[in-house]
């Protein structure tokens, strides 16, 4: 019969939180050869399968689901953490976090010192997202998406609501006079996203304006948009945290048009298990919570 080891237990909560192991390996500052072999030895000792094995990764049984409380507790113990330390101290190992385009500035701009202040041992890395990242392949720890994912064994919970308006370059305004109405829009040129490589339905939103705007200039970056707009190429819908921000932008028929998205915080619901994702994820929605006049772009009618 194979002897348990408690030593075991960390292997076992790195693949846990990586899926991959290769991840967990480079976790540990081991072999993926290691791991492998802890993990079999782990089960062995307990006489119970712990991971489900596939092309895709290693996802957690029902089995492995419980031991993870106790993995965690274990984390603790030897980590010295005491009751009284804030939510993020002791949590360490790097966790990656895919966004969308847009929202990486922000995250980086209004939340990511208090993350570092909050999660010190963690390394965190941040993943723009210009397409959809392979959830299936786990190759992120949390995914913001604009959309939330119901496939799979993945959770979307909303995180926050923002709204996007219509900006244009007060210089291009000024060439061409006030825009009065929304009927006034199709004879504006647009700036918008390539409709084939969009990644979320929540992008699509130029129909939803007007329908009969069709951009001359498309661009699957966001940020590209935006710089085009305050050159004077064109009209282009942005979220109101961006735009803001530029004080040479000015909305267009704010008080009619205003369009609302969500961003939904989305993991796997092996990931959600984890001590470490739970801490990250309470914070995130916290904190994110803060700037709600900002997402919400209170003072973009000006």
């Amino acid at each position: 019969m194979t002897q348990f080891n408690w030593d075991d237990m960390q292997f076992f909560l790195a693949l846990a939180r990586d899926g991959q192991l290769t991840g967990a390996a480079r976790q540990l500052g081991s072999s993926h050869v290691t791991v492998a072999r802890r993990i079999d030895r782990l089960e062995g000792a307990l006489r119970q399968r712990l991971f489900e094995r596939s092309a895709r990764g290693y996802e957690l049984t029902a089995s492995g689901r419980r031991l993870v409380e106790t993995a965690e507790r274990m984390e603790e113990a030897s980590g010295g953490i005491t009751p009284g330390e804030g939510p993020g101290q002791g949590l360490t190992g790097s966790l990656r976090l895919a966004v969308p385009e847009g929202f990486s500035n922000f995250f980086s701009e209004h939340m990511l010192a208090a993350f570092i202040a909050r999660f010190p041992g963690l390394s965190l890395e941040l993943i723009t997202l210009t397409q959809v990242i392979s959830l299936s392949r786990r190759e992120a720890d949390l995914t913001v998406t604009l959309d939330p994912v119901t496939r799979g064994g993945y959770r979307s919970e909303l995180m926050a609501e923002y709204h996007l308006r219509i900006y244009a370059a007060q210089s291009y305004l000024a060439q061409h006079g006030p825009i009065r109405a929304r009927a006034d829009l199709p004879q504006h040129p647009f700036l918008g996203y390539i409709e084939e490589m969009l990644f979320a339905t929540g992008l699509d939103y130029l129909g939803e304006v007007h329908p009969g705007l069709r951009p001359g200039f498309k661009s699957s970056s966001i940020f590209s948009q935006m710089t085009a707009a305050r050159q004077a190429v064109g009209l282009c819908v942005l979220p109101c945290y961006m735009a803001e921000g530029c004080a040479d932008l000015v909305p267009v028929l704010p008080a009619e048009i205003t369009l609302k998205r969500g961003y939904w915080l989305t993991c796997h619901r092996d990931t959600r298990q984890m001590r470490r994702e739970r801490a990250v994820i309470a914070f995130l929605m916290e904190e994110i919570r803060r700037h709600d006049r900002l997402l919400m772009g209170q003072n973009a009618a000006r």
